[in-house]
């Protein structure tokens, strides 16, 4: 039986309207989804002042790096849980159980292949760390230390994607909700306590692995409880031998991935310095957490998404994908153009005005982001189709030209902006390339998306120029000053996107849909 191929057994028919309950399980897996990141948000507005003053700047700069360095080594653990996701969620409605038992026992497998390459490289890499950051003498072991841990805590994190897989391919996700929010808190109290009894960057790491390990069992009792058909099967070597070769795949996409995610503080901290990295990761916090909220929308479609791309409904995936676009779109320009606004008032009341680093780097990483939020979704579509290697061939060109290009301007002293600039530039490739690519697959001209992104592309600069003179000015006394100002500004910006930036066909499908999502009983 060829288990990555799609199932020919008979699709289970719903008695539920399709569009009801896509809608109530999409707002259900987001709306979990929202509360681990709305805590883990939390957890570091509350822990980084407590990480700058414990560590200094030096380890804290440090610290971002490896915890950078960790992700990106995730590539190397055969990311099978990311092929079991979209396996199973691409045979969602076949009844053929043992199937499904198959592709997780082919997910471990991979996973117990990959572990001494993630022991090999992982170990090199925690030796030399303290030489490719230029740590100092007396911090070179605790750097060390610090990394070992990280290395043990991605293996870790890799085998608990399993059962998150599983959730999260049967469009379960939800089922979690509230039970990871609660890990995501002891994490960062075991963290928080780790720097009160100063056990250092070697604390910070070994508290991360006690969330991993706290996680992994959370997760399997969860799958245990609500997937009917959980459990393991012994996959015969051909079956594993395919499974792999499209794990494969997804280990250089996560590659590409987290370079895209990492990439930025590594180039920065590589080729300037980690004090450097300290400025940016506290001016671009604010920023990335709107990149986290807004991949919500992607994880809460994507497993309903998945069971229309797998039953061959490629109209009903074009349309999900036209919603799914414009919601973000929305989301991402009113929070990155608030975000312009208020930063600067943020960092002064949280951590101090001087690592905030300037209002023109705040743009270009608002505009990151906003790149990468619509260039994740369509990705993300493509993952769906278990044909991935045109977009993981073209991610590796991207991503190599951004980082060589955003490390030659950091080199010629162009700092965080001549970073920003690479990066934008380079994944400019990507911005062209995916919409290509999901155009062949649900059979829309790229034409077509061209012009359907002009209105929302002219409506972005037009935003983001007008925030730059108040951004300026704004400052916030307080923070029930910077709360309601935030709020306002939101409520401006939110307004004017949606009538600028958005047709009228837009806007009345997202209006259609969260009618749906509201009248729906949980």
């Amino acid at each position: 039986m060829r288990i990555l191929e799609a199932s020919s057994e008979p699709r289970v028919t719903s008695t539920a309207r399709p569009g009801v309950a896509l809608s109530r399980r999409a707002a259900l897996n987001s709306l979990a989804a929202a509360l681990d990141v709305v805590a883990r948000i939390g957890v570091e507005l509350v822990l980084n002042p407590l990480l700058v003053g414990s560590l200094g700047d030096h380890l804290y700069g440090a610290w971002r790096v490896l915890w950078r360095f960790a992700g990106s080594l995730q590539a190397t653990t055969g990311r099978a849980s990311i092929a079991l996701k979209w396996s199973i969620a691409n045979r969602k409605e076949s009844a053929d159980d043992q199937e499904k038992r198959l592709l997780v026992g082919s997910a471990v497998g991979v996973w117990v292949l990959f572990l001494p390459i993630i022991g090999i490289i992982g170990g090199s890499l925690a030796w030399l760390a303290p030489a490719f950051l230029h740590t100092r003498p007396e911090f070179a072991w605790s750097v060390r230390g610090a990394a070992l841990l990280l290395v043990g805590y991605t293996a870790l994190s890799s085998l608990v994607d399993v059962p998150r897989s599983i959730l999260q391919g049967e469009n379960l996700g939800y089922k979690r909700m509230g039970l990871t929010t609660l890990i995501v808190v002891l994490g960062g109290s075991l963290t928080a306590v780790a720097l009160l009894l100063h056990l250092g960057i070697v604390g910070v790491g070994a508290a991360q692995v006690a969330a991993a390990l706290l996680e992994g069992a959370l997760l399997v009792w969860v799958v245990r409880t609500y997937v009917a058909w959980a459990g393991v099967a012994r996959p015969s070597l051909a079956a594993l031998r395919e499974f792999l070769q499209l794990s494969g795949w997804f280990v250089v996409w996560k590659l590409v991935m987290q370079l895209m995610l990492v990439g930025d503080v590594l180039v920065l901290g590589i080729a300037a310095s980690v004090e450097s990295v300290t400025n940016y990761t506290i001016t671009s916090f604010a920023p990335v957490a709107v990149f986290a909220v807004t991949r919500l929308l992607i994880a809460g479609v994507a497993p309903g998404l998945g069971g229309l791309v797998g039953s061959g409904d490629h109209q009903a995936a074009a349309r999900v994908r036209g919603e799914l676009m414009a919601a973000t779109w929305l989301a991402v320009i009113t929070a990155g153009t608030t975000l312009l606004v208020w930063n600067r008032s943020f960092i002064d009341l949280w951590v101090g005005g001087s690592r905030y680093a300037g209002t023109f780097p705040t743009l270009l990483i608002v505009l990151m982001v906003v790149q990468f939020v619509l260039i994740y979704n369509d990705a993300g579509i493509i993952d769906l189709t278990l044909s991935i290697r045109g977009k993981t061939l073209v991610g590796l060109l991207a991503v190599v030209v951004s980082l060589a290009l955003a490390a030659i301007l950091v080199r010629a002293g162009g700092g965080i902006p001549g970073l920003c600039l690479g990066i934008l530039a380079g994944r400019a490739i990507l911005t062209v390339a995916y919409p290509v690519l999901v155009g062949r697959l649900f059979g829309l001209p790229w034409r077509r998306q061209a012009v359907a992104a002009i209105r929302p592309a002219l409506a972005t600069g037009a935003l983001l120029a007008a925030a730059l003179p108040v951004a300026g000015a704004a400052r916030a006394g307080g923070w029930p000053t910077l709360v309601l100002g935030a709020a306002i500004t939101a409520v401006v910006v939110a307004t004017l996107s949606f009538l600028l930036g958005l047709s009228r066909a837009d806007r009345e499908a997202l209006l259609r849909r969260l009618r749906k999502v509201i009248h729906v009983r949980v």
